[in-house]
């Protein structure tokens, strides 16, 4: 199992004096939570003519010993597809999540499998990225870090099913301490589209709920969320 690591060391928040900003990029998705495994499989079950594939996914997280891109909304990830075939870096920061659609802002870049592998058990090997990676000089720059650690992170099966011209994603997330099961839709008319998707559940019976809180979210808060 994944572990988090806390240790307390020194934080330099001094900025370099040629950061150069990244242009926002604005994720904006439909986010509702199944309640069980049940209604997971029924929802499955309901969607597989519209199944177009699979992605076994590995979420890994760092940041700095005293949480400084947490404090700070901000959550540097590590994400591996299908068993390392291929990886990517991504920022996201400000999240916003209200009756169950989320808006972050999200920067992302492809990084080789074997690469981003190192980092897991050499963290600060990221900074050294900055001169390459417009993510990492924004992390060291915007946010002045210049330690890093891994702070462990958790699984996530996502099945894909083209619906109605949206693209449902039905995740099933392994953490340390449970399971949770949630159906998420990147869209850019989330009220339209999240109308639609709570249709869908109605009809087949299945209970839902508006997520609250993201799952760097409760992965950092280390349980399920209550309701």
């Amino acid at each position: 199992m994944l572990k988090r690591l806390f240790p307390t060391t020194k934080l330099i928040k001094s900025k370099p004096p040629h950061f150069t900003k990244i242009p926002t990029q604005m994720e904006v998705e439909v986010k509702l939570r199944l309640p069980n495994s049940q209604s997971h499989q029924k929802l499955s079950n309901f969607l597989s003519p519209f199944h177009t594939t699979t992605l076994i996914q590995e979420n890994i997280f760092f940041d700095t010993p005293t949480t400084t891109l947490a404090v700070s909304n901000a959550a540097l990830r590590l994400r591996f597809y299908n068993l390392d075939s291929y990886a990517v870096l991504s920022l996201k920061s400000k999240p916003e999540l209200t009756q169950g659609i989320s808006r972050v802002e999200e920067h992302e870049e492809p990084i080789d499998p074997s690469l981003a592998r190192s980092f897991l058990t050499d963290p600060n090997g990221l900074l050294g990225l900055s001169n390459k990676s417009r993510i990492m000089e924004k992390v060291k720059g915007e946010f002045g870090v210049d330690e890093l650690i891994c702070l462990g992170g958790f699984k996530n099966v996502r099945g894909v099913y083209d619906w109605k011209g949206l693209k449902l994603q039905i995740d099933e997330t392994v953490y340390d301490f449970g399971v949770c099961y949630e159906i998420e839709c990147e869209s850019k008319e989330p009220e339209r589209d999240k109308e639609l998707i709570e249709g869908l559940l109605m009809e087949n019976g299945i209970d839902f709920v508006y997520s609250d809180i993201n799952k760097f979210g409760v992965f950092m808060s280390g349980k399920l969320p209550s309701k």
